[in-house]
């Protein structure tokens, strides 16, 4: 079945790009790995900020990425963030490498009056309130697997292919949070966030910072 393994992280890439305002300035992608992400980010605003801790990623990021993407070697809750100075902030399969807690108050700090918050993120398994999602995504993984496989045999793209440095990103076996308790974290810090479960083996959690006034 390896040949049928599909990225999920690239799936949900669509979902966090339409998370964007227009226009959009500046936005900062958080654990930005090779680049992937941030290469389709600068297509749609001016300006990107790519962060990552580890050394690895960031060359291939640096290698990969436009000349309106800044790749910043450091970790997100070390490494000082302007004030107030993003359009955007979005993350992929990153957040639940941090205490919650800790994150989203530097994230929100970063964000100006009016921006917007976009994560998708791993959460913990969770079978007795999520068993319909999980048997949905056995399935599902399976079937849209033979479908990108076929494609990217004919030669149609890449199709969610696994990248090449994906052995040498980091992997918690055991993210610490359900959905539902990064729901009521996150209800607690940024009043109005929204966290839903997505299908393939991960969450996603959208907050808009109140306007000025």
């Amino acid at each position: 079945m390896a040949g049928l393994e599909w990225n999920h992280n690239t799936f949900y890439h669509r979902f966090l790009v339409r998370q964007l305002p227009k226009p959009c300035a500046r936005v900062l992608d958080v654990g930005c790995g090779s680049g992937a992400f941030a290469v389709e980010l600068a297509r749609h605003a001016e300006q990107v900020d790519a962060i990552d801790r580890s050394p690895v990623m960031i060359d291939a990021a640096k290698q990969a990425t436009p000349g309106n993407v800044t790749c910043i070697l450091g970790d997100v809750l070390e490494q000082p963030l302007p004030a107030a100075s993003y359009d955007a902030i979005v993350s992929i399969s990153t957040l639940h490498h941090m205490p919650l807690d800790k994150a989203l108050p530097v994230l929100a700090d970063a964000l100006r009056p009016g921006g917007v918050l976009a994560v998708v993120a791993l959460p913990r398994a969770d079978v007795a309130r999520e068993l319909p999602v999980e048997f949905a995504a056995a399935v599902g993984h399976r079937v849209l697997g033979i479908g990108f496989a076929v494609l990217r045999r004919f030669g149609r793209g890449k199709w969610h292919a696994i990248e090449p440095s994906h052995s040498a990103m980091p992997v918690v076996m055991d993210p610490p949070l359900t959905t539902r308790q990064v729901r009521q974290q996150a209800a607690a810090i940024l009043p109005g966030a929204r966290v839903r479960r997505l299908v393939y083996w991960r969450y996603s959690l959208v907050w808009h910072k109140p306007a000025e006034g």
